[in-house]
C-alpha cells in the first residue's frame, strides 16, 4: 500500500511538473510571438518616431473630424464636403513627384522635420481663425490645400525614412507597427473629436492637434540616425522623376498593385467624405455619432494592421491584396444600405479592417521590391495612387450624391472595388515570377530562406 501511494505520488507530481512545463512553453510561445510582432521597436529612433507620431496622429485624426463636421454645419452641402476633400488631396497628386525627388536626394530626417513644422502651423492657423469666429468655407479650402502641399513631402519622405530608422530586416515589421499606430489614433482622435465638437466646438480640435505636433518634432530631433540608405546624387531632377515613372511602369507587379490601389482610392475611399450626411442624415447620430462610426472604421483598421505585425514574409501578400480589396467592397455595399446606427457601427469594422490590411500589405510589397536608390520616388507614386486618386474620388463621390444620394454613391464604389479585386487575382500568375525575382534581389524575405521562397511563390 505503502509503495503504491508513493507511486501515486510521484504519478501525480509527474502531471504537475509536466502541466508546468507545458504552461512555461505556452508563455514562452506567447512572449516570442508578441516580440516578433513588436520587433521594430527595439530600435531607439522607431520608439521615439512611433511615440511622438501617435501622439500627432490623434491630433490629425481629431482635425479630420472636426473639419468636416464644421464644413457640413456651416453649408449642409455633399458637394461641399467633396470639394474639401479634394482640395486637401490634389495637391498630393501634383507634387508628390517633386516630393519623391527630395525624399531620395535630401536628408530625409530633416525633410520630416520641415514638413511637421509647416503642418503645426497651418493647424494653428485653422484653429484661431475658428475660435475668433472669422472661418469661411473657402479659407478651410486653402489652408486644407496647403496641408496637401505639405503631406506631397511628408508622405514619400517619412515611408522612405523608415528604412533609416530600423534596417531591412525589420522594415516590413515597422511598416505594420506604423499602420498600426495610424490606426489605433484613428480610434482614440474621432472620439474625442466627437466629444469636443459637441461640448465646445471646432476650433479647440485644431488647437490640440496644433500643439500635438510638437511630440513628434521633438521625437525626430532627439534621434541619431547611424546608417542612412543610399540617396540618388546623379541626373537632373527632371531624369529622377522620369526614372522613377519608367521603373513603375515597367515593372508588372509594381504597376498592378499601384493600379489596384489607385481605383480603390478613387472609388471605395470617398465613402469617408460622406460619412457626415450618414451620421446626421440616415443615421441621426450627430457629431457624436459620427466621431464613433469613425472610431469603428478605426477599430477594424487597427485589427487588421496588428494582423500583418506578426509576419515575417511576403508570400502570399498579393492574394491578401485581391481578396481584401474584394472585401472592402462588399463591406461598404452592405453599409450602404444599413438604416440602423449599431448594424452601421459593426459593418465599419470590416470596411476598416479589409481597406488597411490592403494598404499596408500593398505598402510593404512594393517596398520589398523596390531599391533603396528609387524608394522615395517610387513611395512618391504610392501616395499618388493611395491619396492622389482621392480627391478626385471625393469630388466625384459630392457630386453624384449630391443627385443620387450617399447611400447609392457607396453602394457604386463598392461593387467597383470588387470588380477591380477580380481583375488582379487573375493577373496575379503573370506577376508572381518577376514578383518573386524583386524580392529576393532586394533581400527583403523577412528572414525566410530563399530556397523557400523560391520553391512556394510569393503571390
Amino acid at each position: 500500500m505503502a509503495e503504491e501511494s508513493q507511486h501515486t505520488e510521484h504519478e501525480s507530481l509527474h502531471t504537475v511538473l509536466e502541466e508546468e512545463k507545458r504552461e512555461f512553453v505556452r508563455a514562452a510561445s506567447r512572449e516570442s510571438k508578441l516580440s516578433l510582432a513588436v520587433r521594430a521597436l527595439r530600435h531607439r529612433n522607431f520608439q521615439l518616431f512611433f511615440a511622438g507620431q501617435l501622439i500627432s496622429l490623434i491630433g490629425t485624426w481629431m482635425q479630420t473630424v472636426a473639419q468636416s463636421w464644421l464644413v457640413y454645419s456651416m453649408t449642409g452641402s455633399a458637394f461641399l464636403l467633396g470639394a474639401v476633400g479634394f482640395s486637401s488631396q490634389i495637391p498630393v497628386f501634383i507634387m508628390a513627384p517633386v516630393g519623391g525627388i527630395v525624399a531620395d536626394r535630401l536628408n530625409r530626417q530633416r525633410v520630416v522635420i520641415a514638413t511637421q513644422i509647416a503642418s503645426m502651423i497651418l493647424a494653428g492657423i485653422l484653429a484661431a481663425l475658428t475660435l475668433t469666429h472669422r472661418v469661411q468655407v473657402w479659407q478651410i479650402m486653402l489652408l486644407a490645400s496647403g496641408l496637401g502641399v505639405v503631406n506631397a513631402f511628408d508622405i514619400p519622405a517619412r515611408q522612405a525614412f523608415l528604412i533609416d530608422m530600423v534596417g531591412r530586416e525589420d522594415l516590413m515589421n515597422a511598416i505594420a507597427l506604423n499602420s498600426s499606430m495610424f490606426n489605433g489614433a484613428r480610434i482614440i482622435g474621432p472620439a474625442i473629436a466627437g466629444i469636443l465638437v459637441a461640448s465646445i466646438g471646432e476650433g479647440w480640435c485644431f488647437f490640440a492637434n496644433s500643439v500635438s505636433y510638437l511630440a513628434v518634432i521633438g521625437g525626430l530631433l532627439l534621434m541619431r540616425i547611424e546608417h542612412r540608405a543610399k540617396l540618388a546624387t546623379q541626373g537632373s531632377p527632371l531624369e529622377n522623376v522620369l526614372e522613377g515613372f519608367a521603373y513603375a511602369r515597367n515593372t508588372g507587379p509594381i504597376r498592378a498593385i499601384l493600379l489596384m490601389l489607385g481605383l480603390v482610392s478613387f472609388v471605395g475611399m470617398p465613402y469617408t467624405v460622406l460619412m457626415p450626411i450618414f451620421a446626421d442624415q440616415i443615421l441621426h447620430g450627430g457629431a457624436k455619432g459620427l466621431g464613433i462610426l469613425m472610431g469603428a472604421t478605426g477599430v477594424g483598421a487597427l485589427l487588421g494592421a496588428a494582423s500583418l505585425a506578426a509576419r515575417v514574409g511576403v508570400k502570399g501578400l498579393g492574394r491578401v491584396i485581391a481578396t481584401c480589396a474584394c472585401g472592402f467592397g462588399l463591406s461598404l455595399i452592405l453599409f450602404s444600405f444599413s438604416r440602423i446606427f449599431w448594424l452601421s457601427t459593426c459593418l465599419l469594422l470590416p470596411v476598416g479592417f479589409f481597406m488597411m490590411v490592403q494598404m499596408a500589405s500593398s505598402n510593404t510589397l512594393v517596398q520589398s521590391m523596390v531599391p533603396d536608390r528609387l524608394r522615395g520616388r517610387i513611395m512618391s507614386v504610392y501616395s499618388m495612387m493611395f491619396m492622389g486618386m482621392a480627391p478626385f474620388g471625393a469630388l466625384s463621390a459630392g457630386t453624384v450624391a449630391h443627385h443620387l444620394g450617399a447611400p447609392w454613391t457607396v453602394a457604386v464604389g463598392g461593387l467597383a472595388c470588387m470588380a477591380g479585386a477580380i481583375l488582379f487575382w487573375m493577373h496575379l500568375p503573370t506577376i508572381r515570377s518577376k514578383t518573386r525575382e524583386l524580392v529576393l534581389a532586394q533581400g527583403m524575405t523577412g528572414g525566410s530562406p530563399a530556397e523557400e521562397m523560391t520553391s512556394r511563390g510569393l503571390s
